[in-house]
C-alpha cells in the first residue's frame, strides 16, 4: 500500500497509456474529469470502492459560489472579494491568499458550467445564513443532499463518456527522472494487478479522517471521536507525498460537527442554530456560542457529560428544516421528540427542569439587553422560541480532514524546496484547503467549495499540461 516504484525511461510495462489519470471518483475527481474532457483531454478515474461515493456523498451537499446568477435571481450582491473575505475572516487568515482568491473567483463560473454543459439542477439556498457567511451563497440540487449532487455528477460523467474504473485501490505510483510521474498501479478485488501509464497524474482521494493512526498523529484531539466520513479516507495522497518529499500544510485542520443524531448517525443541519435554536448538554445548560461554527463544535458537544447535547428549537423551525431530505429522515426515524412544555421536555431526557428554565430565563434576558450571553452569542427577539419544543440527541464527529499535500493556484504539487512536480496535481481534500490549521477557521462549505473549484481547476490544469 501506498509504495513507489521507480521507473527508467522507457520502462513501466504499463498495459496502455492515458495523458491524466485521476484517483478517486468523489464530487473533486469528477469534476476535475469533467473539466478535462471539456478541453478534449482523455482521462480516467480509477475508484476504490464498487460504486463512487466518497465524503461528498455524505454530506449535504452545499457548494458556496459567489456573484451566481441564482444569486442575482435572488437579489443577493456579492462578489469574490467579499467571499475570500469571508474565508479567510474565519480561518483567521492562516490560509493561502492566493488559493482563497482563486476559489472565490471560479467559484461562480464552476457552478454555472456544471449547470450549463453538465446538467447539474443547482438552487439557491435561501432563508438564513451559516456562520461566517454574510452573503447567501449556498448552492444545492433540489434534494438538499451529497447523494443526489453525487448522483447528478456520475450521470454527467457517463454523459461525457469517461471511463470511471470501481473496485481499482491504487497502491503504486510509478516514478521516473526528475519525480515525474510515470503510471500507477492497481489492484482488482480477485487480485488481479493492472498498470496504467500516463502524462498526467491527480490526487483527488481525499483525506485521512478514515485513518486512525494518523488522525492521532496530527489531530490528537479527535482520536477519539466518532468518525462520520467515508471510510476510504485513509491518507493515501499524504503517505505517498510524504515518500515524495512533497510539501504538507495544515494538517491538524479538520471539519468537525457538532450536530450528528446520536445513535441514528444522521446529520442535522446547522440551520437549527441559525434560526434561533441552541444546544443544551444533559444538565440543562447552553455551553458554547453556537453561532460560532458547526465544525468547532464538534469538540464543545464531545466535552460535555457522555459526549452528547441536545438540539432544542421549536416549530417555526421544524418547518425550515423539513426542507432537508437528512431532517425528515430524522424525523421519520424517531429522532426528532417533542414536547408541550419544558418541564415535559426535562422530564423526558431526566434533565434537571430548574436548570432548563434558568437556561431559558437567561436567553430572554439577552433578548431583551438587560445581560450579554456569556459565551457572546445575539439573541435575535424575532427568533424566539415557544412551545412546544423539539430535541434531538446529538454527539460531536470527524467529518473530514481540511490539511494535505500544498499546492499552488494550478493544483500543481508543491515540493519541500518550494519547486513543483511538473505533473502531480492534487485538489480537495488530498491537498491543503482554506480552512488553516485547525477546526475553529472551517467555514461552511470549505469542504465541497476545495473538491469542486479546485477540482476544475486541476483538471483543467493537468489538461493544459498533457496538450501543450
Amino acid at each position: 500500500m501506498n509504495t513507489i516504484e521507480y521507473v527508467k525511461e522507457g520502462e513501466g510495462d504499463f498495459a496502455f497509456d492515458m495523458p491524466l489519470v485521476i484517483i478517486g471518483g468523489g464530487a473533486c475527481g469528477l469534476v476535475a474529469a469533467l473539466a478535462a474532457a471539456d478541453q478534449g483531454v482523455e482521462c480516467v478515474v480509477l475508484e476504490r470502492d464498487p460504486f463512487p461515493r466518497g465524503s461528498t456523498f455524505m454530506s449535504s451537499g452545499f457548494i458556496p459560489a459567489s456573484n451566481t446568477r441564482y444569486q442575482q435571481a435572488c437579489g443577493v450582491d456579492d462578489t469574490p472579494a467579499i467571499m475570500a473575505s469571508d474565508i479567510m475572516g474565519k480561518n483567521h487568515h492562516e490560509a493561502d491568499p492566493a488559493i482563497v482568491d482563486a476559489l472565490s473567483q471560479h467559484s461562480g463560473p464552476v457552478i454555472e458550467w456544471l449547470a450549463d454543459k453538465h446538467n447539474i439542477p443547482f438552487e439557491l439556498v435561501e432563508g438564513f445564513l451559516y456562520p461566517g457567511h454574510t452573503r447567501m451563497r449556498m448552492h444545492c440540487t433540489p434534494r438538499r443532499t451529497g447523494e443526489e449532487l453525487m448522483a447528478c455528477l456520475i450521470q454527467a460523467v457517463e454523459n461525457a463518456e469517461i471511463p470511471l474504473i470501481c473496485d481499482a485501490q491504487v497502491e503504486t505510483l510509478c516514478v521516473g527522472e526528475e519525480d515525474r510521474i510515470k503510471g500507477v498501479v492497481y489492484t482488482r478485488p480477485d487480485g488481479q494487478v493492472e498498470r496504467i501509464g500516463c502524462e498526467a497524474l491527480l490526487l483527488a482521494c481525499n483525506g485521512f479522517g478514515g485513518n486512525p493512526e494518523l488522525v492521532e498523529r496530527f489531530i490528537p484531539a479527535m482520536k477519539d471521536g466518532l468518525y462520520y466520513g467515508h471510510e476510504g479516507n485513509q491518507g493515501d495522497a499524504l503517505l505517498w507525498g510524504e515518500k515524495l518529499k512533497a510539501a504538507t500544510q495544515d494538517l491538524g485542520a479538520y471539519q468537525g460537527h457538532g450536530s450528528l443524531a446520536t445513535p441514528h448517525q444522521i446529520l442535522i443541519s446547522w440551520a437549527v442554530m441559525m434560526q434561533g435554536g441552541i444546544q443544551v448538554n444533559q444538565l440543562g445548560e447552553r455551553f458554547s456560542n453556537e453561532n460560532n461554527g458547526y465544525s468547532e463544535q464538534a469538540a464543545n458537544v464531545l466535552r460535555q457529560p457522555d459526549g452528547i447535547a441536545y438540539n432544542l428549537f421549536d416549530e417555526r423551525i421544524h418547518q425550515e428544516l423539513l426542507k432537508f431530505e437528512d431532517y425528515r429522515n430524522a424525523f421519520e426515524t424517531g429522532a426528532v421528540k417533542t414536547f408541550e412544555t419544558l418541564a415535559d421536555l426535562a422530564k423526558g431526557v431526566d434533565m434537571p427542569v430548574d436548570a432548563l428554565q434558568a437556561t431559558f430565563a437567561d436567553m430572554e434576558k439577552c433578548r431583551r439587553g438587560e445581560q450579554a450571553d456569556a459565551f457572546g452569542r445575539e439573541f435575535d427577539p424575532v427568533l424566539s422560541l415557544n412551545a412546544p419544543y423539539y430535541l434531538i440527541k446529538v454527539t460531536g464527529a470527524l467529518f473530514h480532514t481540511q490539511g494535505g499535500l500544498d499546492v499552488d493556484v494550478q493544483a500543481r504539487v508543491k515540493k519541500q524546496d518550494g519547486t513543483v512536480f511538473s505533473n502531480l496535481f492534487a485538489a480537495g481534500g488530498a491537498a491543503r484547503g482554506v480552512s488553516g490549521s485547525n477546526d475553529s477557521g472551517y467555514l461552511s462549505g470549505n469542504g465541497l467549495l476545495s473538491a469542486v473549484v479546485m477540482g476544475q481547476i486541476a483538471g483543467s490544469s493537468a489538461a493544459q499540461l498533457v496538450t501543450a
